[in-house]
């Protein structure tokens, strides 16, 4: 993807961080931009600033409230593409398991994401074109210390994002995986440790469009820190265990 003058773009999870970051640049691109998410407040500040742009409120938790925000955005045209990004997360150890807590974070991080595609998806089908992009993490790829309740729900959607992507390519809809690093967002902001190569919202953005441009399914960053996060995918158990337990215990 690389035209967006005045491609219909939907950012699921927008009210701050990645999403509005994203929201602002495809706005600044050409792009018709809706932005959804809880927080009312927000999004109406955002449509204020970036003239043109819509703010549709929307617990992506909720699917009835899902399929209604879908209704109401196919109504006044196709959907070219939808970016989902809400997140929760909160840093969780086994020796503290919090399952309400962890069902909130499989509600947002995952089951929104179904939700939005079971809404989504028919349509794009019918007009024969669209793009579908998924907010994962790096999280997702091997289990980590503080990820018991945020990475399974990563590794979730990127097992998703891969079989989306096998399904749906021969009926001409793109489908793509953002996998981020440490990006400095409200969320990141509760983590009390050092976070390695630290990023901007705006920097996430920017590698976002330069990876849709380049046609990439998965696009991670920063690189000089998502890079060595792929090798440990490589590792076997023993020599993974051990990295982990000497960098992060």
């Amino acid at each position: 993807m690389v035209d967006w003058q005045g491609k219909s773009v939907w950012i699921v999870g927008a009210s701050s961080g990645i999403g509005e970051a994203t929201a602002s640049v495809l706005h600044a691109l050409g792009a018709r931009v809706t932005v959804s998410a809880r927080k009312e407040a927000a999004l109406q500040d955002f449509a204020t600033r970036h003239p043109g742009s819509r703010a549709l409120v929307l617990d992506a938790s909720d699917q009835a409230a899902v399929q209604a925000a879908v209704d109401t955005l196919l109504a006044a045209g196709p959907l070219d593409c939808v970016i989902y990004c809400a997140g929760h997360y909160n840093a969780m150890r086994a020796y503290e398991m919090d399952v309400p807590d962890m069902e909130r974070h499989m509600q947002v991080n995952y089951l929104g994401a179904l939700y939005v595609l079971q809404a989504v998806t028919p349509a794009m089908l019918a007009q024969g074109h669209g793009h579908i992009s998924l907010v994962g993490s790096v999280a997702g790829y091997r289990g980590l210390p503080n990820s018991l309740a945020y990475g399974p729900t990563k590794a979730a959607l990127i097992n998703l994002a891969e079989t989306l992507y096998l399904d749906l390519r021969d009926k001409g809809l793109g489908v793509s995986l953002i996998s981020p690093g440490f990006v400095q967002t409200p969320l990141t902001a509760n983590n009390a440790f050092d976070m390695p190569a630290l990023i901007t919202p705006a920097q996430a953005a920017d590698a976002m469009v330069k990876g849709w441009a380049n046609g990439r399914f998965e696009i991670h960053f920063p690189r000089r820190f998502t890079l060595w996060m792929q090798l440990l995918r490589l590792l076997p158990d023993r020599l993974f265990f051990a990295l982990v337990r000497r960098a992060t215990l």
